[in-house]
């Protein structure tokens, strides 16, 4: 059956194109990628709670050409929720998902991946998670994010401030720091540069804050730019656009420090037994709120911005 309609919590949900192949060598159609949203719900959910969405849309699954699409758009159902945003030159009205129906929605609007804001719409301009995106360039392995992820860790807790780890569910991996939701994004990318700085200085043969990526090789990437307005993250449990159906997984610290992690074992075929065996380890991330003062104190002093970066 290539169509179908049902009812999902009193909402009417035409799904189209369900043979459509989105990931052709494992065989995995749109009605995969509906069926992975509609079980994962209930942990993904509350991650993405009143964050504004972006959506990535991939027509024809990750060989297809895909593209970026902010504003909600006209033919939306009516009880799709949104927000509107005011940026410099228009005011975007991104979509809103806190239920089933609207996530569902989204698969069938072909979004692999799920793309939020850093800050929910009950205080927009003042995120609750900095991020610190560990991106690695060509030569650069998964055991070098690791041990960087690690020093990053050591970094942060100076500061009593506790991250949560997660596989990118593509090459790198992401570490999400909860926040009280007090300070400008500004602010926030200001502080995060500092842990990436503060990092570079001890590590620089493995790591780098140069955006021009051919001088990255070798490296991993310490982005701290994420932290700005308007950026969006995959968030926990997100579905990659990759061969093999990558899902962006929590890990452990325990796992983080074995240095043997393998980013294509956390997969749409894996998630769930993993769920079962270790539960949802960034549950605490939605109860934390902790503080940057500390770090945004010694920016302000005297001597906050004498520590320098590779060129």
């Amino acid at each position: 059956m290539d169509r179908e309609m049902i009812k999902v919590f009193g909402q009417n949900l035409s799904f189209t194109n369900l043979d459509k192949l989105f990931w052709p060598e494992e065989g995995l159609t749109k009605a995969h990628l509906i069926k992975y949203y509609n079980d994962i719900a209930p942990f993904l959910l509350p991650y993405i709670h009143n964050r504004p969405l972006v959506m990535k849309r991939y027509p024809d699954g990750i060989s297809g050409e895909a593209f970026y699409q902010k504003e909600c758009p006209d033919y939306a159902p009516d009880w799709i929720e949104t927000f509107p945003v005011h940026h410099s030159e228009r005011v975007i009205n991104y979509i809103i998902c806190n239920d089933l129906a609207t996530l569902l929605w989204l698969a069938n609007q072909a979004c692999i991946e799920v793309h939020a804001w850093l800050s929910t719409r009950d205080n927009i301009e003042c995120p609750d998670i900095a991020v610190m995106d560990l991106d690695p360039a060509q030569g650069a392995t998964f055991r070098d994010i690791l041990q960087v992820a690690l020093l990053v860790r050591e970094a942060l807790a100076e500061f009593g401030l506790q991250a949560f780890a997660k596989t990118s569910g593509a090459r790198g991996l992401h570490l999400f720091i909860p926040i009280r939701p007090v300070y400008p994004f500004r602010d926030v990318a200001r502080a995060m540069e500092y842990i990436a700085q503060l990092v570079n200085r001890v590590y620089p043969v493995r790591t780098t804050l140069e955006r021009t990526v051919p001088k990255r090789k070798g490296k991993v990437y310490l982005d701290y730019l994420q932290n700005g307005r308007g950026k969006t993250m995959a968030f926990p449990y997100s579905l990659r656009p990759l061969p093999g159906a990558l899902v962006s997984t929590p890990l452990t610290w325990d796992e983080v420090q074995s240095l043997n992690v393998n980013p294509v074992d956390f997969n749409i075929n894996t998630i769930f037994e993993r769920l079962k065996e270790t539960g949802d380890l960034f549950r605490d991330l939605l109860v934390q709120e902790q503080s940057l003062d500390g770090i945004l104190e010694i920016l302000a002093g005297p001597h906050g911005l004498t520590l320098g970066t590779e060129g």
